[in-house]
C-alpha cells in the first residue's frame, strides 16, 4: 500500500533536491525513499525506476528554468532580452546543479509526460522568440539557438568544475561573452542554406 500523501510529484521533489545536494548521478531509489522515510517499493507506486525519475527531474527543472527566464525577460528585447535570458540560466544552474544537469543529460523520457510537459516547449518559444528579434529566421534560429546552448552551457560546466582558476573575474568574461554574443547576432551571417560549405 503507498504510504497516505506520497505522489509522483513529491517523489520528483525529493529527487530533485537530492540531485542538487549530491548530484544527479548519485541519485538512487534507495536514497529517494530514506529522503521520504519510505521503503524503496513505495516509491515504485508513483514512478517506474530510477530512469523515470531521472525524465521527472529534468521535465520539473525544465519548467522552473523556463519559469525564471520567461520572468527576467519579460518586455526586453535585444542585448536586454539576451542579457536576462542568459543570467537566468546561469543562476538556476547556480542555484540548483543537479536538476540543471538533468535537463543538460540525454535521459529517455515517457513520452506522455513529455507531451503534457509545458517547460520544454515553452523554452524553445521564449528562445526563438528572442532571437527572432535579432531579425533571424530558419536555418539561422537553429544554428543560433545552438550558439547560444553552447555558450551558456560550456561556460556554466566549467564554471562548476573549477575550470576558470586565473585572476580574472569569471563575472567578467561572462558579461564579455554576452557583448560579444550580441554582436554577432546582429550582424549575423546570412547566407542562404545551399551557398553554406
Amino acid at each position: 500500500m503507498a504510504r497516505a500523501g506520497l505522489t509522483a510529484e513529491r517523489v520528483t521533489v525529493a529527487g530533485a533536491e537530492l540531485a542538487d545536494e549530491i548530484g544527479l548521478d548519485q541519485v538512487t531509489m534507495s536514497r529517494v525513499a530514506r529522503r521520504l522515510g519510505v521503503k524503496d517499493p513505495s516509491l515504485y507506486t508513483h514512478v517506474r525506476g530510477l530512469e523515470d525519475l531521472r525524465g521527472r527531474i529534468a521535465l520539473l527543472a525544465a519548467d522552473e528554468k523556463t519559469i525564471r527566464i520567461a520572468e527576467a525577460t519579460a518586455g526586453l528585447s535585444g542585448k536586454d532580452a539576451l542579457a536576462a535570458f542568459a543570467n537566468a540560466w546561469r543562476a538556476y544552474a547556480h542555484a540548483h546543479p543537479g536538476r540543471y544537469t538533468a535537463t543538460q543529460t540525454p535521459i529517455r523520457i515517457d513520452p506522455a509526460l513529455a507531451a503534457d510537459a509545458p517547460g520544454p516547449r515553452r523554452a524553445v518559444e521564449l528562445t526563438y522568440g528572442m532571437l527572432r528579434g535579432y531579425g533571424l529566421a530558419e536555418p539561422d534560429l537553429t544554428d543560433a539557438v545552438r550558439l547560444l546552448r553552447s555558450t551558456f552551457h560550456g561556460f556554466v560546466a566549467l564554471e562548476a568544475g573549477g575550470g576558470f582558476a586565473h585572476e580574472r573575474s569569471p563575472q567578467d568574461s561572462w558579461l564579455r561573452a554576452l557583448d560579444a554574443l550580441h554582436i554577432l547576432l546582429e550582424h549575423w551571417p546570412t547566407t542562404g542554406e545551399g551557398e553554406r560549405s
